[in-house]
């Protein structure tokens, strides 16, 4: 308790003169002394002023002070303060435009103290209850008071707000037990939740303080943010889909497909909490209060220069970024990546699944097909890096060669033999056997069997190649063809006889064509008339007597018959091939 009679009051302060005094006491009607230039107080009036100068000293946060702005960073300011440790002030409790500079003045509050030992700052000035009536006040109007924790006690700490108070621990805005102890003896600013007047029972808040702040902090800081500002912030929290980042009092979300031009899996994999960045605010809903930031934005688009740099026919590396059922994607750089259509997998195979060939992060040498830069699209070839195995195909598989191969496919109109990698050839059902009708190959083939044919067509325009196994099995024809020569002398019945040309049947199975002379006696013209100037021969018309007398046969018996189906006459083999197994004849 301050005593007058033992105290000694500053040199500010005004003295009092034991003489004036005494005199006064002595001759009542005497004339007051005065002092010059100083006003006469009183005892109670320099008791008041001691005791309130005394409460500053001890208390220099509780009605605000004047600081000095020292510097100014990306996300605080640096004030002195009068003491040996400086003071740090939000950036966002100042708006935008009206940010200070070093050397001006600011009006604080000290709040407390950060983990680092710097002074936690606030603007303006806070009261500090001095009786039940402004603590009464302060609760009705629900307004800010500073308070000085005093100790831990169960369940919470002990505050002075001029009389005692309890903080429950919930409410103190720290999260565990040791926090709670580097709050004893820092001032706080904190509200009154209750207050019971003949109880003695006042109940203060500390949480709701700082997060009514936060969130005027984040109001203030969202009014200032426009789209396309380039902003900086750090990385508070990771999920599957995005980040969230502080951006210097608000949160904004990154979005995982704004992280980078490739393609992300997870953002965990190139971010971490804490981490700071560089970003572009490419949306603002003011309604919900939602920002959206992107990494990527501030990086060149990678398919501007594609057209450029990937040309079709060239050969690219890249690995395997996804699989779908129509294809495999191949990333060739960052933000860049090309499809391999399931159909240009395989030469040889009919890929099902793109999975069958390739694996994701599998890396894979492929042959660009086309690039169309305003669509976004890069189509590659895998086949067409293992090179066309129809190369030269016409030379190695000519009709009449032997092939062999296992059985691909099989199908109702017949089946697919492999004849190397890349190339198949077709035996159609009818060409399978040669001594039964088959109805369906499964009859005789089955798939990974091992068949002998022979080719009959080629077209490698559309890559088709027509094969024949019943062509390889010994048949009448060939064993004629064996047995016979060109030049050889043969009789056949004729089967069908148009258009100048003959078929004609050797043997069983065995059918042969002959061309049938335009001047031969099949065309004989009835309607030709004899030359008038010719002369009998009576040599010859003898003769012609003679030989019908001695047959009884008439003039028109004698005559050749006419070409028809069903007569037997005598042929030259004019042409007899082997390999096509065609035989070609000359009249006799």
């Amino acid at each position: 308790m301050f005593s007058p009679e033992t105290s000694n009051p500053s040199n500010s302060e005004p003295a009092m003169s034991p003489t004036v005094s005494d005199a006064n006491a002595v001759n009542p009607s005497a004339p007051e002394p005065t002092v010059a230039n100083e006003p006469a107080e009183s005892f109670k009036d320099v008791f008041s002023e001691y005791e309130q100068s005394h409460s500053r000293k001890k208390q220099p946060g509780a009605q605000g002070r004047e600081a000095t702005v020292i510097a100014v960073t990306t996300d605080s300011i640096v004030l002195d303060i009068g003491y040996k440790t400086e003071g740090v002030l939000p950036l966002t409790a100042f708006p935008a435009d009206q940010l200070p500079k070093p050397g001006d003045k600011v009006q604080v509050t000290i709040k407390g103290r950060d983990p680092e030992g710097y002074y936690e700052l606030t603007r303006g000035k806070v009261e500090r209850p001095t009786d039940w009536e402004s603590l009464e006040k302060a609760f009705a109007e629900r307004s800010t008071i500073v308070g000085t924790v005093t100790g831990v006690v169960k369940g919470g700490l002990s505050v002075d707000v001029g009389v005692r108070a309890f903080m429950p621990a919930s409410r103190s805005g720290t999260h565990d037990a040791s926090e709670l102890e580097k709050l004893v003896e820092q001032e706080i600013r904190c509200r009154i939740i209750k207050l019971d007047v003949a109880e003695e029972d006042v109940v203060v808040d500390r949480r709701a303080i700082a997060e009514d702040e936060e969130r005027a902090g984040k109001e203030r800081r969202f009014a200032e943010l426009k789209e396309g500002d380039t902003v900086q912030g750090e990385v508070r929290s990771l999920t599957d889909y995005g980040a969230f980042v502080d951006i210097g009092g608000a949160d904004a979300l990154l979005h995982v497909g704004e992280i980078s031009w490739r393609r992300i899996n997870k953002p965990s994999d190139v971010l971490s909490v804490g981490q700071r960045i560089e970003a572009k605010i490419i949306k603002i809903d003011a309604e919900k209060h939602r920002i959206a930031i992107s990494l990527k934005q501030l990086q060149p688009h990678p398919w501007d220069a594609v057209a450029e740099k990937y040309k079709p026919g060239e050969r690219v590396r890249g690995a395997v970024s996804r699989i779908a059922d129509f294809g495999a994607f191949v990333e060739l750089e960052p933000g860049i990546e090309g499809l391999i259509h399931i159909s240009e997998m395989s030469w040889a195979k009919r890929v099902r699944t793109p999975s069958d060939i390739v694996k994701v992060g599998e890396t894979v040498e492929a042959v660009i097909l086309g690039v169309n830069p305003a669509e976004r699209r890069i189509s590659l070839g895998l086949k067409q890096a293992l090179g066309d195995p129809w190369a030269g195909a016409e030379q190695k598989f000519a009709p009449g060669t032997v092939v062999e191969g296992p059985v691909t496919t099989i199908m109702k109109f017949g089946a697919f033999v492999q004849l190397t990698e890349g190339v198949e050839g077709m035996i159609h059902v009818s060409e399978i056997s040669a001594e039964k009708r088959i109805n369906h190959p499964q009859e005789v083939l089955k798939a990974g069997q091992v068949v002998k044919a022979q080719v009959l067509a080629l077209d490698a325009e559309k890559r088709l190649i027509r094969l024949s196994m019943k062509q390889l099995v010994p048949t009448g024809l060939d064993e004629y063809l064996a047995e016979h020569k060109d030049g050889d002398m043969v009789t056949g019945r004729m089967i069908d006889v148009s258009g100048g040309r003959a078929r004609v049947e050797l043997g069983e199975g065995v059918v042969a064509t002959c061309r049938i002379p335009e001047d031969s006696p099949a065309k004989e013209d009835k309607h030709a008339e004899p030359a008038a100037s010719s002369k009998p021969d009576l040599s010859s018309l003898g003769s012609m007597l003679q030989a019908r007398w001695k047959s009884g046969a008439s003039e028109s018996e004698t005559k050749p018959e006419a070409f028809r189906a069903g007569q037997i006459r005598k042929f030259r083999i004019a042409k007899l091939d082997p390999v096509t197994k065609k035989i070609d004849l000359e009249l006799e």
